[in-house]
């Protein structure tokens, strides 16, 4: 036996007792160590690599942590890249962060902020632009690991709010680096609104285009021609809320998930807690 196979049986041994605390230590270090290395590196390419890079740490850390407790991450992936979910799904990712920015759009008017509706039409190619990448690049492959991984292991000890709860503080605390605070509060509320079509498909897909959907919404869909006024944050900050109220007041605080027996997990998943 190499000194490596030696090191790895306790490390698989922890892992499958506590894979779930070993997903989030494993995606804060990938993601945190390869944007420390983008903001060395300067400007350019390779800075531009590497903040790419880091926003696949919560899939890689799941796809590790399954098969280095003996599951499959082949049927992983099968059993949360489903396609064939109720159209209404696909819808609410992409309507969600509409109404959502319509209510911001709202708010401001009434607020006197000079909200000028001509602008729509010179932001749909950077909202479409923005939706496309972060779909299939950007932050929306963060999914396979939050949602896909994380969620339903937490939901088989919490509840359903409680479980996303804890995600959406994890979630938040791991967008620290890149966007400061406002970047840890804005994913501990909108994580509610990302359980909801996670619970009732057992998809990613809708969370993945969702996704996309509300980083499309912030960065167009903001109409003033000035975003930098205390105003504008409170106005989106409030919405989110709202909309995280919502979602959990309409689902009885079920979040889509279906009251009967919990879902059944991997074996080596059975006995984790955080």
């Amino acid at each position: 036996m190499t000194p490596t196979e030696a090191l790895a049986i306790p490390v698989r041994g922890w892992l499958a007792r506590y894979s779930l605390a070993g997903f989030f230590v494993l995606a804060f270090a990938i993601s945190w160590t390869l944007w420390l290395g983008a903001f060395l590196a300067g400007e350019g390419a390779i800075r531009l690599v590497l903040f790419l890079l880091g926003g696949f740490g919560p899939l890689v850390s799941a796809a590790l942590v399954t098969h280095a407790t003996g599951d499959s991450v082949k049927a992983w992936l099968h059993s949360i890249f489903r396609f064939h979910v109720r159209t209404r799904f696909y819808a609410y990712a992409l309507g969600v962060p509409i109404l959502v920015y319509a209510a911001v759009n709202t708010a401001l008017t009434v607020m006197g902020q000079g909200v000028d509706t001509s602008l729509l039409l010179g932001r749909i190619g950077g909202y479409l632009g923005t939706l496309v990448f972060v779909t299939i690049l950007g932050g929306g492959l963060e999914e396979p690991g939050w949602r896909g991984f994380a969620l339903p292991r937490l939901q088989a000890t919490h509840s359903p709010t409680r479980a996303t709860l804890i995600l959406g503080f994890l979630w938040g605390l791991w967008h620290v680096p890149l966007y400061g605070p406002l970047g840890f509060a804005v994913p501990l509320v909108l994580a509610f609104l990302y359980s909801y079509p996670f619970n009732a498909t057992g998809s990613v897909i809708p969370c993945i285009l969702l996704h996309g959907s509300f980083t499309a919404a912030q960065d167009n869909l903001t109409l003033i021609a000035d975003e930098s006024h205390g105003l504008t944050d409170a106005a989106i900050g409030l919405a989110y809320l709202a909309g995280a109220i919502l979602v959990v007041a309409l689902t009885r605080g079920r979040l889509g998930l279906e009251i009967g027996p919990k879902r059944v997990l991997p074996r080596a998943h059975q006995v984790d807690h955080l």
